[in-house]
């Protein structure tokens, strides 16, 4: 379900926060010109904090959840917030789990008591929880099947330091021996009001809204223990080796979070690599050499630390052509770049950003992920003003402090690939 504004409807939007006693953290953007409502609920466990030998727990939890809350059991959950016409959303990431939704703004406050009891008093009922683990084994077999997406998680894994590169979906082994106690001790421990963010978008009446979360929220209690040191990453240059008639390539290098100063010249220097069918990566190494059949690069943000990830999917006789091509855009990169590939990433950038921004939905994810790692919600205005004032200058500086280099790179097919300096991967 998703509600868009015209430019002028924007202008009427406001922001409303509220911080309880307890730390849970209420952000609220009302916008008149719709008639819905969405909401998301961040909360600041993830794979990250999945037990060492229980990675998959923060998954597991999440649908064990919605297997009964409060006085409904899983049917009665269910059939409760389908009559709100709930549109439901709900996913964990390596740093925190999200659940929400959008509906009708007449609805929001009952979904929200439905949410509170979700959160707060779940059932988890033993007999289910074998129901929920199979699922998630489902998932991580399926990724299996998927030569792509199996590479992106290895790649992240390989990359990362643990346990910032865990597979959210968890580890088959782990899984295999989780048990509901175990997830029912991790729940206690891990879903508590401090750093949890609601945020809230659409039409609403704020003084109710902000009563009824209070009445819903200010008593619950409980501090999370702080996250563990991070470890090691992983191998720099490594090979799945996989009989398929496909060669999958990831590369992975450093970059910032949302947090630093160089944030928007970032963003900038990967869409002018991977902003559409005028990027280097697509001109370069697909439409000029016909090397490939999907190039692109997407720049991903962890709390303290953000990166560049690249994918190339390309057959087995032009994988090592492909590898070289692909290396040589990302150095050449930092050698400079035109105003006029600028000016075509500020524009699909912010068309990105702001269309994304302007629906319910994603503005309140969108809030409550500012919130997470800046503390504060950028406007769409604010987003769209820092791009525009985006300098070649700026991005070449970036470019120079954070260069494309001491590059993770990771290929998966039936044949080891090497790099210029015949270094095997």
């Amino acid at each position: 379900m998703f509600f868009f504004l015209r430019g002028d409807q924007l202008d009427s939007t406001k922001l409303y926060t509220q911080k309880l006693d307890n730390g849970f953290v209420l952000l609220a953007e009302h916008m008149p010109a719709v008639a819905s409502a969405a909401f998301s609920f961040l909360l600041p466990t993830g794979a990250r904090l999945d037990p060492a030998d229980g990675q998959g727990s923060s998954a597991v939890l999440l649908d064990w959840l919605f297997r009964g809350a409060g006085s409904r059991d899983a049917r009665q959950l269910d059939g409760f917030l389908d009559g709100l016409g709930l549109h439901r959303d709900s996913s964990v990431s390596t740093e925190y789990t999200s659940l929400g939704g959008a509906l009708l703004g007449d609805n929001l406050l009952a979904a929200l008591d439905a949410h509170a009891d979700i959160l707060r008093r779940p059932m988890l009922p033993a007999e289910q929880f074998d129901l929920s683990r199979q699922l998630l084994l489902q998932q991580l077999a399926s990724q299996e099947d998927e030569p792509r997406t199996k590479l992106l998680v290895e790649l992240r894994r390989r990359h990362f330091p643990e346990p910032l590169g865990r597979n959210p979906l968890g580890n088959p082994d782990h899984l295999a021996q989780l048990s509901g106690s175990a997830v029912t001790d991790f729940y206690r421990e891990s879903y508590l009001p401090a750093g949890t963010i609601l945020a809230v978008a659409g039409n609403f009446d704020w003084p109710k809204l902000r009563d009824h979360v209070s009445s819903l929220f200010a008593d619950w209690t409980g501090q999370p223990a702080p996250p563990p040191p991070l470890g090691r990453a992983g191998a720099k240059l490594d090979h799945i080796n996989q009989d398929t008639a496909q060669t999958q390539i990831g590369i992975a290098y450093d970059s910032v979070p949302l947090s630093h100063r160089n944030y928007y010249p970032a963003r900038l220097a990967v869409a002018v690599l991977s902003g559409g069918m005028s990027g280097r990566l697509f001109t370069e190494v697909r439409e000029k050499r016909g090397l490939c059949y999907h190039v692109s690069a997407s720049h991903h943000v962890l709390k303290d630390r953000g990166s560049v990830l690249c994918y190339a999917g390309t057959s087995t006789d032009r994988a090592q052509e492909t590898l070289e091509v692909t290396l040589a855009e990302l150095k050449r990169l930092a050698e400079g770049i035109t105003e006029a590939e600028l000016d075509r990433a500020k524009i699909g950038l912010k068309a990105s950003l702001i269309m994304q921004g302007e629906s319910t939905s994603s503005r309140s994810g969108s809030a409550a992920v500012d919130f997470y790692h800046l503390h504060r919600v950028r406007s769409l205005d604010e987003i769209a003003a820092a791009v525009d004032g985006v300098s070649v200058s700026d991005v070449l500086e970036h470019l120079r402090e954070f260069p494309p280099s001491d590059f993770t790179i990771l290929t998966l097919g039936n044949k080891k690939l090497e790099v210029k300096n015949n270094l095997e991967i």
